[in-house]
């Protein structure tokens, strides 16, 4: 159900089989046209590879040489998600209900995650498989496969509906 709408459904169905939930093609399209750019800008004028975790790990390993850029980089990730809180409608506000305990634990088993992986989804899947790496879309076909082996467990074999 949409939030602050109720009884009201919107998801959208494609072909009678699959069901997609707030379907919002305009902004994945910035928002993919934004990550693409950003990344081309980092690798053209840095040489570095956007990847989330290797910026963060650099930050962690207190790098005095390049820290500037990457502080910047995570700057920026926050506070361009600070400004789409603020202007996103209500319909596309995060729900209630999310506890800062658990929301830790999943950046600490994201980051477990990354570190087992040799990288997260950013650099794997945006800037890896734009290079052409095998490595990279082994990795980002696992993240898929796995994502997907996940939310069939959750939903058909747990029960648990989204």
């Amino acid at each position: 159900m949409r939030a602050g709408v109720p009884g009201r459904d919107n998801r959208h169905t494609f072909q009678g089989f699959l069901h997609v939930a707030n379907f919002t093609p305009m902004s994945a399209l910035i928002g993919g046209a934004l990550i693409g750019i950003s990344a081309t800008l980092l690798l053209w004028l840095n040489g570095r590879i956007a990847g989330i975790s290797g910026i963060m790990h650099g930050v962690l390993q207190r790098r005095g040489d390049d820290a500037a850029w990457r502080w910047l980089f995570l700057a920026g990730l926050v506070a361009g998600a600070g400004v789409w809180l603020w202007l996103a409608p209500p319909a596309f506000a995060p729900r209630a209900g999310y506890s800062l305990p658990l929301v830790l634990l999943a950046g600490v088993l994201v980051g477990f995650g990354t570190a087992q992986g040799g990288g997260c989804t950013s650099g794997h899947g945006v800037c890896g498989i734009s290079r052409l790496s095998v490595r990279s879309i082994v990795a980002t076909l696992a993240f898929l496969v796995t994502g997907m082996a996940s939310v069939f467990v959750v939903r058909h074999l747990l029960g648990v509906a989204s």
